[in-house]
């Protein structure tokens, strides 16, 4: 099980254990109003249960991996990346933080731990994040932790009745190391 330490966070491996966390987080309207339509229990479980498997970079899956306050042991959020390995190394990052863990500095610690990992456990080349124009938090953490924007994909995203623009990130593995 892959478990990354920072600070103040633990990063673990999605379990069965956590699926009470994971569904309270995508039926919670303020989190969700610029990531993806409701949706219903049984498709959120879908979205819970392809995370579970052993992760494995070369396989296209998510690494999901629970947040959690190392003083407190309470859930925060999630993070982690879905691996594009083949043909060229890029993974796609993705997070969600609880409301009452917002504005903390976790989404930026638990990023630049991701980051790392990615690069200098995993060796990808490339990861990139798509976000839904509108979501300030998300884009500053990006670009606080070495995105660039890369672009914007005009009315690309139906999202709550109508068409969104998606804004997209990306950050290479050589950028990282100069940092």
């Amino acid at each position: 099980m892959i478990t990354i330490e920072t600070q103040r966070l633990t990063m673990r491996q999605i379990t069965e254990s956590d699926w009470d966390f994971f569904c309270a987080l995508y039926r919670n309207e303020q989190l969700m109003a610029l990531i993806a339509d409701a949706q219903t229990e049984r498709q959120i479980r879908a979205a819970f249960d392809c995370r579970l498997p052993e992760w494995r970079k070369e396989q296209p899956q998510w690494l999901c991996l629970v947040m959690i306050e190392r003083d407190t042991g309470q859930r925060v959020g999630l993070t982690g990346f879905v691996s594009e390995w083949q043909p060229h190394r890029m993974a796609e990052v993705g997070y969600i933080i609880a409301p009452q863990f917002q504005r903390k500095g976790y989404g930026r610690e638990s990023l630049s731990a991701l980051i790392d990992f990615a690069f200098s456990q995993c060796g990808f080349h490339k990861l990139k994040a798509v976000v839904t124009s509108g979501n300030n938090a998300s884009r500053a953490l990006l670009m606080n932790t070495g995105f660039q924007q890369e672009g914007c994909l005009r009315k690309n995203y139906y999202l709550q009745g109508k068409w969104h623009d998606d804004w997209v990130f990306g950050l290479l593995a050589e950028e990282y190391s100069r940092r």
